[in-house]
Order: C-alpha cells, then sequence, then structure tokens
C-alpha cells in the first residue's frame, strides 16, 4: 500500500529541503518521493540530486519548465503507489502525519480520498486552522462538497488520493486555481470521501503566490471553475445556496474589476437560510437578479471609498 509523494519544484531553494527533511523524518516508511524539478532556474536541481543520492525512496525528474499543474502531471505519470498525495515546495508537513492518515486508509479501504488537517497562510497575519473536530464519511461527492462545504478548502494537498482516480484526470496546464477544478472532477469519480483530525500540512503564506497576488484573469478563472460547478448540479437547498452565495462574492470582485456582463447564472434563493447581510443579500438578489446587484454594489463601493 505505497504512498506516492509528489512535489513539484521551482525556485523554492531556500525552503526546498525543509520541504524534504519534513517528509523523510516522518514516522512512515512504505512510500515513494518523486521530486519533479520543473526547470527551475535556481540550484534547486543540484538540490534534489543530492536528496536522491540519500535513499532509493527519493527519484527526481528533470524536465522544461511548464508550470505547477505540468509538474504535477508529471509525477503521476510514473507514480508507482496505490495512493498520491502532493507537497509544494514551499511547504512542509508536520511531524506524525502520514503514520495516522495511512493508518486510517488501511482500516478503511473503501475510502477514495482522505483529508487531513492544515495550518493555513502559516506566517502570515492571516494564519488560521483548518481542523476536523471528527472523523466524517462521506459517501457522495455532492454531500462532501455541499455539506461538507469542501469548496473552502480545494486544495490538491492535505490530502491522500486512490492513484486510479487519476486515471482519466489530470491538472490542467496554463490556469490558474486549478485545485478547484481538478478536485471536482476527482469527487465525481470517488465514491466515498473521508475527513480525519490526525496529521498536518503547513501551507506557507507566500506573498507572491496567486492567492495573494490574483490579477483579473485569475479572478475571472477562478469565476469560471465555480460556474461550470454549479451549471453541473441541480441541487438548490441549503446547502447549495451557502456555496452559490460565497459564489457571488467572486462574481461581484470580478464586475468590479473588469466590468464584464456577469456569468453567474441568477438562482431564486430562500432568505429563510440566511441571516444578517446574507440575507439582504439574498432577498436583493431575487428583485434585482444578479447583473443589477453587481451594479449596486460597485456603486455602494464608489461611495464608501469616496467618503
Amino acid at each position: 500500500m505505497k504512498l506516492s509523494i509528489i512535489i513539484p519544484v521551482y525556485n523554492v531553494e531556500a525552503t526546498l529541503n525543509k520541504c524534504i527533511e519534513s517528509v523523510v523524518n516522518q514516522d512512515f516508511s512504505n512510500y515513494e518521493l518523486i521530486l519533479v524539478d520543473d526547470g527551475s532556474p535556481d540550484r534547486c536541481p543540484q538540490i534534489c540530486d543530492r536528496w536522491a543520492l540519500k535513499s532509493e525512496k527519493i527519484s527526481v525528474i528533470h524536465k522544461k519548465n511548464g508550470g505547477l499543474s505540468d509538474a504535477r502531471n508529471a509525477g503521476i505519470d510514473v507514480a508507482r503507489g496505490k495512493y498520491i498525495t502532493f507537497i509544494d515546495s514551499d511547504d512542509y508537513i508536520g511531524e506524525h502525519t502520514f503514520a495516522p492518515v495511512m493508518d486510517y486508509i488501511a482500516r478503511n479501504p473503501e475510502v477514495d480520498i482522505l483529508e487531513y488537517p492544515a495550518q493555513l497562510f502559516y506566517g502570515s497575519p492571516n494564519h488560521h486552522e483548518l481542523a476536523f473536530p471528527e472523523e466524517t464519511v462521506y459517501n457522495n461527492m455532492e454531500a462532501y462538497w455541499f455539506q461538507g462545504r469542501a469548496y473552502q478548502h480545494t486544495y490538491a494537498w492535505n490530502k491522500i488520493y486512490k492513484k486510479e482516480l487519476f486515471d482519466e484526470v489530470r491538472f490542467p496546464t496554463g490556469v490558474v486555481f486549478e485545485d478547484i477544478y481538478t478536485l471536482y472532477c476527482l469527487l465525481k469519480k470517488a465514491s466515498i470521501v473521508a475527513t480525519i483530525n490526525s496529521g498536518c500540512y503547513y501551507y506557507c503564506y507566500n506573498p507572491k503566490g496567486i492567492t495573494a497576488t490574483a490579477d483579473n484573469s485569475a479572478m475571472r478563472m477562478l469565476l469560471h471553475h465555480h460556474v461550470s460547478i454549479i451549471m453541473d448540479t441541480q441541487r438548490r437547498d441549503k446547502d447549495f445556496q451557502a456555496y452559490y452565495m460565497q459564489v457571488i462574492n467572486i462574481q461581484i470582485d470580478v464586475f468590479e474589476m473588469t466590468g464584464e456582463v456577469p456569468i453567474l447564472p441568477d438562482i431564486h434563493m430562500n432568505p429563510k437560510y440566511f441571516n444578517g447581510i446574507q440575507k439582504l443579500k439574498s432577498i436583493a438578489l431575487n428583485i434585482l437578479g444578479i447583473k443589477s446587484l453587481c451594479k449596486l454594489t460597485r456603486l455602494f463601493h464608489n461611495v464608501w471609498r469616496n467618503h
């Protein structure tokens, strides 16, 4: 029941050793570590090669720069484990993470995707914890996505996947926020998803990362991912509407940044599902529609900023 750990590497010589050390120091040994040098211009290729000489568990792929998705895909292509996980090379995992996580999978082999806790934006004022107070098992994708609010933590890392889920799925290249679309595709193939409160992934804040520097095109792409998911479901219950209200905020941001006609479809909201500002927003949406709501919100923001 080997675990293939894939680490894409690009221009991270300051953090790479810490990332790799967090893997090799685990009290879990049934793994292979695949370092994918994505044409890194710094000393990362040499660092990767030195680690590969230290352990037969570690292998290196040197490839032409193709971006994060392409690097992950290269690792998937050569992975030999029954399970796959990803670590970004400027992050690391906590001690005693893989042993309890893989023990859970050994005891519950029917689980297709297992998610474990994370420290988010570690090292920044926005640092907060993603925790799962109790073990939860979801028997279908929509329950995990909507009831479990997985859309709020659509990270490729902090999850263990059955490798077979990737048989016809790869990360899309040339796009940003690729984790959202890919995770949704994997969930459509998964029968059982679980969350546990063991282990920890440290997602370290990167001021140059896409989350911190998202521009118009990045936000537009994020919106497109979510709209595709909304168009793919017939759900209109409370959990769906909570998701839709979150996507409205992205649509409003894109409208303010670009002025483009909103692409989010109008869906009737039930104000009884919401409180406070969200309740007022749901009523306004029902009366005005998404296009007029975007215009009204932009006007309000302009007045507020100039006040």
